[in-house]
């Protein structure tokens, strides 16, 4: 029986407070600024990718949610495979009593259990998940930090999901490679395991203006990106770096929801205007907003990434209370429960009910209760996507 060289890993789903948007270089995906984001846990939140290396497949073949997706020259995902068969030829001739594997073509297969291109950073996972299940395969000695350098000539912000905890993508300054623009770990998850996340699920469907096309545009358009990017980033960057090193959750608060705010002032400054928010999105602001009043500092944190969800960051005291507000404007179909407790619709005492109307079922489609968490896993042979003959197994 011939050896099955093959790998399954998951990665996790990244939400940015300080957002990234614009490249200077679109061919190396280099950002016109530098982020930061929050790794979520997998429990709840994550792509799950199987890679294969077989002598028997005729060319590199991907499956995404059971559809094949094209394998295009030049195009990211053949960029991402090409420089990891390029490590792994590295490896081999570093290290002659390896299998020759490098040379056979791959099969993978990739699985997100969120909406892909919905606004909830599917393609920073699934990248991610990509880069890291063929490093297993190749049995690579290379540390996230390198990995990062190409999980980014996928998706930017993939390369922040290849650590867990609190992540920041440094721009670098090395416009001819890019090999200064890769992820840093901030903080571990283990740092601050208060901090929660609520996801409201306003719109699951594919968005309309895809962030390549919406970044393109607002770079060549967006007065206001150039003032965001020489004058506002860098300050933000040190200062919420600060708040997570001092776990200072009001700091950390108003300056993840002042960049989202920016970040889609951008949107609306590029010409034409990109609209990622709606009227559920913005009714979500008024209600944080007006939630945060009734404290000295702020208790939740919003922000949008290039789509309408909401995601909302607490502590653990606060959460609870939070979602009964929420489910107070947005009620659900299904019982909501965190901690294993149901969650009833409830206004905090002082609360102006007249921010925003109450909403019908399905404005928010659902929430989502997850937490920081990890960096991407290593699964079992028991947890493959790919069946014998190397094509997907049919997902229940």
């Amino acid at each position: 029986m011939s050896n099955v060289y093959q790998a399954t890993t998951s990665a996790p789903v990244n939400i940015a407070c300080i957002k990234y948007w614009g490249k200077r270089n679109e061919s190396l995906i280099l950002p016109t600024n530098s982020s930061l984001s929050v790794t979520l846990s997998q429990d709840n939140l994550r792509s799950t990718t199987t890679a294969r290396a077989d002598p028997s497949f005729t060319t590199d073949r991907l499956w995404l949610n059971g559809k094949e997706d094209i394998i295009k020259p030049g195009g990211r995902l053949h960029t991402c495979i090409t420089e990891m068969k390029r490590l792994r030829a590295e490896f081999e001739a570093a290290n002659p009593d390896q299998p020759k594997i490098a040379s056979f073509n791959v099969h993978i297969c990739s699985f997100n259990n969120f909406p892909t291109a919905a606004g909830l950073a599917s393609s920073a996972s699934g990248f991610a998940a990509l880069v890291y299940a063929l490093s297993r395969l190749y049995v690579l000695p290379h540390s996230p930090e390198d990995l990062s350098l190409i999980a980014r000539r996928g998706s930017g912000s993939a390369c922040r999901s290849l650590f867990g905890g609190f992540v920041a993508w440094d721009m670098g300054s090395d416009d001819a490679t890019g090999s200064d623009s890769k992820a840093r770990q901030v903080a571990p998850e283990s740092h601050w395991p208060e901090m929660e996340a609520l996801i409201c699920v306003v719109n699951d469907a594919k968005k309309g203006t895809s962030s390549t096309s919406g970044m393109q545009r607002t770079v060549v358009t967006s007065a206001l990106l150039q003032h965001r990017i020489s004058e506002v980033v860098p300050s933000r960057m040190a200062e919420i770096e600060r708040a997570i090193a001092d776990k200072r959750f009001g700091d950390f608060a108003e300056i993840t929801m002042r960049d989202s705010n920016q970040f889609h002032a951008v949107a609306l400054d590029t010409y034409p205007p990109i609209f990622y928010m709606n009227d559920v999105s913005r009714a979500i602001i008024a209600i944080i907003t007006e939630y945060n009043r009734l404290s000295e500092q702020p208790k939740a944190a919003y922000t949008y990434d290039a789509g309408p969800n909401a995601v909302i960051y607490a502590l653990t005291p606060n959460v609870r209370e939070i979602a009964q507000l929420v489910l107070y404007y947005f009620p659900q179909a299904e019982k909501v429960f965190i901690g294993g407790k149901e969650v009833e619709a409830a206004l905090p005492e002082g609360f102006n009910e007249a921010v925003a109307k109450r909403w019908e079922v399905g404005a928010v489609k659902g929430l989502i209760h997850t937490r920081v968490g990890d960096g991407p896993r290593v699964l079992s042979d028991r947890e493959t996507l790919l069946n014998a003959q190397g094509t997907p197994k049919t997902i229940a």
